[in-house]
């Protein structure tokens, strides 16, 4: 038994095995039907058996990883078809392919800003990353066997022992480090969960976490400048869960605590890939340097260089302006304003008035770079 079982993603071996598992799954195949992608057999008899055996087709020769990932790729591009208007990268050039790196991005959606990543690493002819996501997000089977097809890794947020918590990170640090010394990458967000009111920053604690494998014998600086860390940004003209994200932290405030409701990182799933996501960008910088061991000032450094690579959209500029906050200068037309100003006062009549600030804060407040 490897040490990684625990938390390591499935390989060549497992993938046909896990596939067939998923075609047999009546949770995951209720939850393709609420798609509306197999709309035209759902309503016939023994419709999750016809389902599972057009599945089972489809996915009868894949036995890898890097076949099912084709079929991966084929889905993240349907998705930019149907839901982002344009999709514009940068940075590509900053990546050797010769290198394992540490892409280490902010967070506003729980799926696409890997897949985003993945997608673009894998049409320039680059390995594509190891994802590290939380336990939180696999409740159920189905999702976490997707999750962990796809290069998912597992970082336990579990409430657990203290001891048991140091053991689960400790694995997770190891696994990070020994897959960028065989020259493959890893994706980790800069915080534990999404942005959801628009501040990007880096926590010291992720920091404390990717550096526990070397904490002995291995300065932070040194032990950062050896896994190679690309500050990674990701902007979305229009958040698909705005509405969602706004309510939850609406009643954090009021509340001082929110409690999600079972399936919820799930609907959040599916609303952002499916949901209009207007224009997205996808900035990629340079490897970063660092000559300090304070682990805030390291994570102060990836948050500058995360909040100097996003792209601000029009949707950005219209909340301050509806908000009365102080404008930067941009060369966003009057017209794309208006369009702005129009769209996010559209979504807010689906919201309380209270819910408002919130709302406008997630775009607004990423013009704070």
């Amino acid at each position: 038994m490897d040490k990684f079982d625990s938390i390591r993603p499935y390989n060549d071996t497992e993938a046909n095995n896990v596939l067939i598992d998923l075609s047999n799954n009546r949770r995951f195949l209720k939850m393709l039907f609420t798609t509306g992608e197999f709309d035209h057999i759902r309503y016939l008899p023994f419709s999750r058996k016809i389902l599972s055996y057009l599945l089972k087709k489809r996915i009868k020769n894949i036995d890898s990883i890097e076949k099912y990932q084709s079929i991966f790729e084929g889905v993240v591009l349907d998705v930019i078809k149907k839901s982002i208007t344009n999709f514009t990268v940068s940075g590509i050039e900053n990546i050797d392919s010769n290198k394992g790196y540490l892409f280490i991005a902010n967070h506003r959606d729980i799926t696409l800003d890997s897949a985003l990543l993945n997608l673009s690493l894998h049409q320039n002819n680059l390995s594509t990353t190891y994802n590290a996501v939380g336990n939180n997000l696999l409740s159920e089977k189905w999702a976490s066997d997707l999750m962990r097809l796809n290069k998912s890794f597992i970082i336990d947020r579990s409430d657990k022992s203290k001891k048991d918590i140091y053991q689960s990170l400790y694995l997770a640090s190891e696994f990070i480090f020994n897959t960028i010394k065989r020259h493959e990458s890893i994706w980790i967000a800069q915080k534990q969960g999404r942005s959801k009111d628009g501040n990007d920053f880096t926590d010291p604690s992720v920091l404390k976490m990717i550096h526990l494998n070397g904490r002995k014998g291995t300065s932070l600086h040194e032990y950062l400048n050896n896994l190679n860390v690309i500050p990674v940004s990701i902007s979305y003209e229009k958040d698909p869960n705005d509405l969602t994200k706004a309510r939850e932290l609406f009643l954090t405030d009021l509340n001082n605590e929110y409690i999600k409701e079972p399936k919820e990182d799930l609907i959040s799933i599916s609303e952002g890939i499916r949901g209009h996501k207007g224009n997205v960008s996808l900035s990629i910088g340079s490897q970063l340097n660092f000559s300090t061991d304070s682990y805030d000032d390291a994570a102060n450094l990836i948050t500058d260089k995360i909040n100097k690579l996003y792209k601000i959209h029009p949707t950005n500029i219209a909340a301050a302006i509806i908000q009365g906050k102080e404008i930067p200068a941009n060369d966003f037309s009057e017209n794309d304003l208006d369009a702005a100003i129009i769209y996010l006062n559209e979504r807010m009549e689906n919201i309380a008035d209270e819910i408002h600030p919130y709302f406008l804060d997630q775009y607004s407040n990423s013009l704070n770079t």
